[in-house]
């Protein structure tokens, strides 16, 4: 089913950009800006079965894509002058924003020489348990305990699930089924102990994972300083804030800021919602992120900025820079707001 998903949105894309739709539409809905979500930029790996590649991009694509903004005579700024146009009603150019979900090693060892090249800011948003060396990526431990294994039991509702790893159309098959049960659970805790229950039987250290891919403390505290650099925070654990009652959710949003502001010596003013999308992050969420203080909050909700969101900043959408469309002609797409805006059914504003 995914596969189906990621092909209709190449064909959607292709449509507009042979068409050349995406040209005349840019004026009407590229709106007053945009705001990139990426999680890691690395070079490309040749594995058979990766199942979260559409959280990493290479940084050639990257340097692709600064290119391509710059040619387009867009702004490349930091989120704290992205908040300050859209307080300010400044809309006398466009803008782009380029931010990095989790704190990821390769932000410092790959993205951010491409960004030096550019002279672009961005931002990094952190979630302290990962940066503390104890918060768990589960998303990456289920691949590691796909990858390994040749048949996956679990238990759901209570049943024995056996399910087919054997090559890597089976692996990704299993690896949906699991993905898609473990977001169903109630709360972020029965996540973690199903999926280290599942590295526990199939030898795979969850622990270990958030040190040997997320930057420390001591690593952020060198990366901070960094001209283009601003940190943000992404709660304690990357949790789904929307499953936690208010008292836990307002912690994890409070706490994380206050880590990293104690850690790194600088404010945390801006936000980021784990997961980000309806499930994950709506009205409750927008409100309290704003009552918390917080500058602005992106999600993960697809769109462009326009003037309306001004109202809105604590519920900002974002463009995602997917590593499964890692193609230069959707990048015109894309920034042209046509393919967001048909998603939103022509809905300049997604904030309920």
């Amino acid at each position: 089913m995914k596969q189906l998903r990621n092909n209709v949105i190449r064909a959607g894309l292709d449509a507009l950009y042979f068409t050349g739709a995406h040209h005349v539409l840019r004026p009407i809905l590229a709106g007053v800006g945009t705001i990139f979500m990426l999680h890691h930029v690395r070079p490309a790996r040749d594995d058979m079965f990766q199942p979260n590649r559409h959280l990493e991009i290479t940084p050639d694509f990257l340097r692709e894509v600064l290119s391509h903004v710059r040619a387009l005579g867009v702004d490349i700024v930091s989120m704290d002058e992205a908040h300050r146009r859209m307080r300010e009603r400044d809309f006398a150019s466009r803008f782009a924003c380029f931010t990095f979900d989790d704190g990821y090693r390769d932000n410092r060892d790959h993205a951010l020489p491409v960004m030096r090249d550019q002279n672009a800011p961005f931002t990094v948003y952190v979630a302290s348990d990962f940066a503390e060396g104890n918060g768990r990526l589960w998303w990456v431990a289920l691949e590691r305990v796909i990858a390994k294994a040749g048949i996956v039991e679990i238990t759901r509702d209570g049943a024995v699930q056996r399910l087919d790893a054997g090559d890597p159309a089976a692996k990704q098959q299993a690896f949906n089924q699991i993905h898609d049960w473990l977001r169903m659970l109630p709360n972020d805790r029965d996540v973690q102990h199903a999926v280290s229950d599942l590295c526990a039987r199939h030898g795979v250290d969850d622990t270990a994972i958030v040190r040997e891919l997320c930057m420390s403390w001591a690593e952020l505290r060198s990366f901070a300083p960094d001209p283009l650099v601003t940190i943000g925070a992404h709660t304690i654990s990357h949790c789904n804030l929307a499953r936690d009652s208010e008292a836990d959710a307002a912690h994890e949003m409070r706490v994380s800021r206050e880590r990293i502001e104690t850690e790194l010596q600088r404010p945390a003013l801006h936000f980021a919602y784990p997961y980000g999308d309806r499930t994950a992050a709506a009205a409750r969420e927008f409100a309290m992120a704003r009552e918390l203080g917080f500058a602005t909050a992106v999600t993960t909700r697809p769109g462009m900025v326009f003037a309306e969101n001004a109202e809105h900043l604590t519920a900002l959408p974002r463009i995602s820079l997917n590593g499964n469309y890692q193609n230069t002609r959707f990048l015109s797409v894309l920034t042209s707001g046509a393919a967001t805006a048909m998603w939103n059914g022509f809905r300049r504003v997604d904030a309920a």
